[in-house]
């Protein structure tokens, strides 16, 4: 794979598609998407779908990593969580837009995979991998100017919400089977400020019992 790849991915599938943030473009130009995959699907790894990666997983579709990017509203500096590891992709590209980045994945097998693939992309050092319920979010490190989730909920999970510091920003899958929309939700002094914008279609967020 090449940097040729990654920016023809980048104009035909991001900035041809309404994607305007130029930080967000720059990053997904820089991340070698194809190290967070397994080595059969590689050769596929700038193509515009999502892709499996174990574990009834997928990597998401680079077109809806760069819209939830851009929708976190970034601008260097802040403290951002990121739910649902899985390969790591998503975490690396807020590497390159946020000063820490924390990921949390419950599947143990997927947080190793993804450690791996964040160090062989040189990000290991860039983002703190955290292995438990994402739902809960990392109340440790809280509060974060940003939190993407990677799944879908019925609703804007209320504890993620609240590990947000003032005017942060969730950006998150909501929705069932019959549809989802990706909901961007502000921490305002009068509550959630919630704005839906793109249909969508993620797994589901598996709640913690």
């Amino acid at each position: 794979m090449s940097a040729d790849e990654r920016a023809w991915m980048v104009e035909r599938q991001l900035r041809r598609r309404g994607i305007e943030d130029e930080r967000v473009l720059a990053a997904m130009g820089r991340v070698p998407r194809e190290l967070f995959l397994p080595p059969e699907l590689r050769d596929a790894a700038y193509g515009d779908a999502a892709l499996p990666i174990g574990a009834g997983q997928t990597i998401s579709q680079p077109y809806m990593v760069a819209l939830i990017c851009e929708q976190l509203a970034l601008h260097g500096g802040e403290r951002v969580l990121d739910v649902g590891t899985g390969s790591g992709y998503q975490a690396a590209v807020l590497a390159e837009l946020a000063d820490e980045v924390h990921t949390i994945e419950r599947i143990p097998e997927l947080a190793e995979r993804a450690r791996d693939g964040l160090a062989a992309a040189g990000y290991a050092d860039r983002v703190h991998l955290h292995l438990g319920d994402g739902t809960r979010g990392v109340r440790e490190c809280a509060p974060f100017a940003a939190i993407a989730v990677a799944a879908a909920a019925l609703e804007a999970p209320p504890v993620l919400y609240d590990q947000l510091e003032p005017r942060g920003r969730l950006v998150v899958p909501v929705g069932g089977s019959d549809g989802q929309w990706l909901e961007v939700v502000v921490r305002t002094p009068e509550g959630p400020a919630a704005l839906r914008t793109v249909p969508c279609r993620f797994v589901p967020l598996v709640v913690g019992r």
